[in-house]
């Protein structure tokens, strides 16, 4: 069990740290070794390439689970454009290609992004169409005035509030390197599936500013992780558990989430009660560090050896440092939930004559891994 956790944990950290989708790793790619402009340059290539492939279908047939030119469904669509113009396959539904994607908001968005909209009551994701800039986009639409691959616009009031959010399947392209914004050309002012007819709104009245704010969004969350008992070789493998109560803002203009926390954590190997409030910072939902104090309840020892080993805390505040990993975030209608994984540092001091290392390593860390839900609430 404990090599499982141990093959756990570096499994997370790999995934928390990956790059968008198709950063590298096909045949297209940019090399590992090329230089940052050079990669720049090849992620402006490629974008360009989806784009023109994606217009070649423009009046296609609708049918759903298409995959052909007798006919293509939206995910059909994106699928079989990435497989002709990069021979890269995607997910195969609309959903599923909003979990692959890096989320971005609207206004990084930028021509090769991909665009989700919830089409019905549910508030999943059910659709998707590739950018092309200007706040218009190609897709496979089902229903409505004209079906099949056409082009529409977030200027059109059904898609401004269908709207769900942004995801690259490249890495942003720099501004010095922006996507040639022509390849817009072609159909427009048309409305797509379920669309319910009328005229565009304003610019002020968009997606962007309907479902995204400017600043940031609010969040609150809760969790629950049991701790693990990862190195000392007494006692059972789970120690007990820590759940937390959580507020984050994630701000988009420095594209970094803040967050406080109330923790409850109950370690049965030190007999022990903690309430540590924390405050965590990172770049997203993936990774953060956290760092707080803490209060203890309860005389913290452990059995060594057949023997009671103490540590001072007692009812007097201390401090908790760490660190918060998750390998993916699982976008939901009802709410953002994420497996997650902590390594955290617990001030509690020795009172023994004798050295353990190993005892009082294990006394001053915690591992846990457990699930986390998070909902926007501004």
């Amino acid at each position: 069990m404990r090599v499982i956790f141990t093959f756990l944990l570096i499994f997370i950290v790999v995934n928390a740290f990956a790059a968008p989708p198709l950063a590298g790793g096909y045949a297209l790619a940019p090399k590992a070794s090329a230089s940052p402009e050079d990669k720049m340059r090849t992620y402006q290539d490629l974008r360009e390439k989806v784009i023109e492939t994606a217009k070649k279908y423009e009046g296609v047939p609708y049918r759903y689970g298409g995959l052909t030119t007798a006919g293509l469904d939206c995910s059909g669509f994106l699928t079989l454009v990435f497989k002709e113009a990069l021979n890269v396959p995607l997910p195969r539904s609309a959903s599923a290609m909003y979990s692959w994607v890096e989320k971005t908001t609207l206004d990084k968005t930028q021509p090769g992004d991909f665009l989700f909209f919830a089409t019905d009551n549910t508030r999943k994701v059910t659709h998707v169409g590739l950018y092309m800039g200007d706040k218009r986009f190609i897709h496979a639409a089902s229903t409505g005035p004209k079906t099949g691959v056409i082009y529409s616009s977030l200027d059109e009031k059904y898609w401004t509030d269908a709207y769900v959010g942004a995801g690259r399947a490249f890495p942003e392209v720099a501004s010095n390197f922006k996507v040639n914004n022509n390849s817009m050309a072609g159909n427009s002012g048309v409305n797509g599936k379920e669309s319910k007819g009328g005229k565009g709104t304003s610019a002020n009245k968009t997606a962007s500013s309907k479902k995204e704010n400017s600043n940031g969004r609010l969040l609150v969350g809760v969790a629950f992780a049991p701790i693990f008992n990862g190195f000392l070789a007494e006692g059972d493998f789970f120690r007990g558990f820590t759940s937390q109560l959580s507020l984050f803002w994630d701000t988009y203009p420095l594209r970094m989430i803040f967050g406080l926390e109330l923790r409850q954590e109950y370690d049965r190997s030190l007999g022990v009660f903690r309430l540590p409030l924390t405050l965590s910072f990172g770049p997203n939902e993936k990774i953060r560090v956290f760092a707080g104090p803490v209060f203890s309840f309860g005389n913290a020892s452990l059995m060594v050896n057949g023997k009671r080993r103490y540590y001072s805390s007692g009812s007097r505040w201390f401090y908790t440092a760490g660190i918060t990993i998750s390998p993916f975030v699982l976008k939901t209608s009802a709410g953002n939930i994420a497996p997650y994984a902590e390594a955290a540092w617990q001030s509690y001091y020795s009172d023994n004559a004798d050295v353990n290392i190993a005892a009082d390593f294990f006394a001053n860390t915690r591992f846990s891994t457990g699930i986390r839900w998070m909902i926007r609430v501004k």
